[in-house]
């Protein structure tokens, strides 16, 4: 078989590279198109966000009131209404925030756009930092300080960072949730994912009557410092023994979560599906964060019964139980971590069993 000429040989790589590069932009296109043709179709709310959502009284409109602030007895100026695009872009960001992993929907990567590809393990939802769908309220319908509520991180605007030392805007601190609070990735800033979260957040703050420039209680976490508690000490002994009084009935005794019939109903707090080394609700990186967040959200419906002292503590335990590394770790601290998350878990159920077991005989005998 006689070999092309040279020129023919160069103009059939040339054809073929094109090629490549057109069905690659063809692709693209398709799939642009499909992300498009999905912001135009009917949202299926979850449960808790058609309750919540009806209750603040969203609808397309030339003007927009919240029904909340009314029922409270406020009588806020008329906002800015939304379109029939916002509203499918605020019912999107809801259903994020309330049910990441796509548990409650039909199709989740249509319906959640994928978002488990940004996240590790299957316990990551937004939800278990920003209770309440992003909005925690006392039972006397009043915002629960320190809640790290969406509607009032939306107001902060561009916020000082003082791990990083930039100005990051709201787009960015989500991707830091997904980095370190998620154990996972990073998306692109112009994502769907982010687009429909800061639309739903956008929405609380003007649902809420937030206003930039202002400082909220539930702005963020009330965070517990050393100095708030009687000098003590951190203390792993009296967080272990205050965890398994107060929290292992709902995150389980080794803070692996909880699942029922596949889903989470409380989330873990050690293990693959827990957040990493680097986030900052990790004890051992930032000590004030997680204790604040316990003091004022935990146990569920017993909120403000915990000590600053007793939060610390706990907190000191659930930061030292086995989870994977952070961003900046190397290869070695990894792999480490990842033999701990596998071979603890076990071996502590083995010892516990052992010992209820001869505790039983005893009592037997």
């Amino acid at each position: 078989m006689r070999p092309l000429p040279a020129g023919w040989a160069k103009a059939l790589r040339l054809a073929l590279l094109f090629g490549a590069l057109l069905g690659l932009y063809a692709l693209a296109v398709a799939r642009h198109e499909e992300r498009a043709q999905i912001r135009e179709q009917a949202v299926v709310l979850t449960p808790s966000c058609a309750d919540k959502l009806d209750r603040y009284g969203l609808a397309a409109g030339p003007d927009y009131v919240s029904t909340y602030m009314l029922a409270r007895g406020w009588h806020p100026d008329p906002r800015r209404g939304y379109s029939e695009q916002d509203v499918r872009a605020i019912q999107r960001g809801c259903n994020i925030i309330d049910d990441l992993q796509g548990q409650l929907a039909t199709d989740p990567g249509r319906e959640r756009w994928n978002s488990t590809r940004f996240v590790r393990g299957t316990h990551t939802s937004c939800d278990h930092c920003h209770q309440g769908i992003g909005d925690k309220q006392t039972a006397a319908g009043v915002p629960q300080t320190g809640s790290l509520s969406l509607g009032a991180s939306w107001v902060m605007a561009d916020m000082y960072d003082q791990f990083t030392g930039i100005l990051l805007p709201f787009e960015l601190r989500q991707m830091q949730c997904y980095i370190n609070s998620s154990n996972g990735y990073k998306p692109n800033v112009a994502d769907d994912l982010i687009r429909d979260v800061t639309a739903y957040s956008r929405f609380l703050a003007a649902a809420l009557d937030l206003r930039f420039g202002n400082r909220y209680a539930e702005q963020g976490i009330d965070e517990v410092t050393a100095s708030s508690t009687l000098k003590r000490g951190d203390d792993y002994v009296r967080g272990a023994a205050l965890f398994k009084e107060k929290c292992a009935r709902c995150h389980g005794p080794q803070g692996l979560g909880t699942v029922v019939e596949g889903k989470v109903v409380y989330p873990a707090l050690a293990g693959p599906n827990s957040f990493n080394h680097q986030s900052r609700n990790n004890f051992s990186f930032v000590s004030t964060i997680l204790p604040g967040f316990i003091c004022r959200n935990m146990p569920l419906g017993e909120e403000g019964t915990l000590s600053n002292q007793d939060c610390r503590d706990i907190g000191f335990y659930v930061s030292n139980l086995p989870r994977p590394a952070g961003d900046k770790e190397g290869p070695l601290a990894a792999l480490w971590n990842q033999l701990m998350m596998r071979v603890m878990p076990p071996m502590i159920h083995a010892v516990e069993t052992w010992r209820h077991a001869d505790t039983s005989g005893e009592s037997g005998a």
